[in-house]
């Protein structure tokens, strides 16, 4: 079984930057890919990136793609999502998960675990 907890949320004004950490525990072994995905009060589930895990591909959707960043130490099992020149835009709890599958990573329902979320909130 595979776990997850996010951390590293808080509030911060516009400009600002936050790094998001995803802590994993249990086998790792099957993970073939963790990504990053937020929720905004009132709007869908949104993905941000997803880094393969056993490799260093990462992908990072175009609103964010100049300002954010994703990195992993496997060694660790932990995966970070790097934030930078925040706006409000970005104000939302902020998931991580974990897939198994080769199967689109854009997809919410194609990964198999999720941590408990970390709120982000960015002030203009």
């Amino acid at each position: 079984q595979v776990q997850l907890v996010e951390s590293g949320g808080g509030w911060v004004q516009a400009g600002g930057s936050l790094r998001l950490s995803c802590i994993i525990t249990g086998r790792t072994d099957s993970i073939t890919a963790m990504g990053w995905f937020r929720q905004a009060p009132g709007k869908e589930q949104e993905f941000v990136g997803r880094i393969i895990w056993n490799g260093d591909n990462v992908y990072l959707v175009d609103s964010v793609k100049d300002r954010f960043t994703i990195s992993k130490d496997n060694a660790k099992n932990r995966m970070y999502l790097h934030m930078n020149d925040l706006k409000p835009d970005d104000t939302a709890i902020y998931y991580c998960g974990a897939k198994r599958g080769h199967n689109s990573s854009e997809n919410p329902k194609n990964y198999d675990y999720w941590g408990q979320g970390t709120q982000v909130t960015v002030s203009s």
